[in-house]
């Protein structure tokens, strides 16, 4: 009998550690299943945003960044875009009082900009604008010529990526000191990619 009830007290301990792990492996998974979960909701969200971005006419996405400046602090903000901006879409002053200058392409999420655009504008951002700080948005990617080009100016590219984050609350400081060269990518987006 005491060996009996030895195996018995060793298996009514043994036992309820086997179930709990169990239950721990299951937690541990479930877990992970919402994690997952979770991060597909916020990617679902971002790209619906994102849509309402693609879906903008250049006026719009204009001031839409406006809007996005004004959240995150800056003042004397302006939409100026038109003919004849030269390449200064948004005016305005960052909160801790330098001047930003932003010029906005809302292209369609399969194209590009390139370096051209971004030399067009590191030519007016400063030089006629008196931009402190020179930012290029746009509703797609940079190519990696423009990045690179843009690292050596000193201006800051904000792509759809990065114009994702800063859409869902991320601000604009934060975004002003990445290393574009760095970052990012250059691959164009397909037409219809979800």
């Amino acid at each position: 009998m005491g060996t009996v009830t030895v195996l018995l007290v060793a298996l009514a301990a043994v036992v309820p550690a086997l179930v709990m792990t169990g239950l721990v492996r299951a937690g541990r998974h479930e877990a992970q299943a919402e994690k997952a979960r979770l991060a597909e909701e916020v990617q679902r969200q971002v790209r619906r945003s994102l849509e309402a971005v693609w879906a903008m006419d250049d006026r719009e996405f204009e001031e839409y960044i406006a809007q996005l400046c004004r959240r995150d602090g800056c003042t004397e903000v302006e939409r100026v875009g038109g003919a004849g901006d030269l390449g200064a879409d948004v005016i305005g002053r960052l909160p801790d009082g330098r001047k930003i200058v932003i010029q906005c392409k809302r292209y369609a999420k399969h194209r590009t900009v390139g370096s051209r655009d971004i030399q067009t504008f590191n030519g007016t951002a400063r030089a006629e604008h008196g931009a402190d700080v020179p930012v290029f948005v746009a509703s797609c990617v940079f190519t990696k010529p423009a990045r690179a080009f843009a690292a050596r100016q000193h201006l800051t590219l904000i792509d759809i990526n990065l114009l994702g984050f800063w859409n869902n609350g991320t601000a604009l400081a934060s975004l002003l000191d990445l290393d574009i060269a760095r970052s990012g990518t250059h691959r164009k987006l397909h037409p219809d990619n979800d």
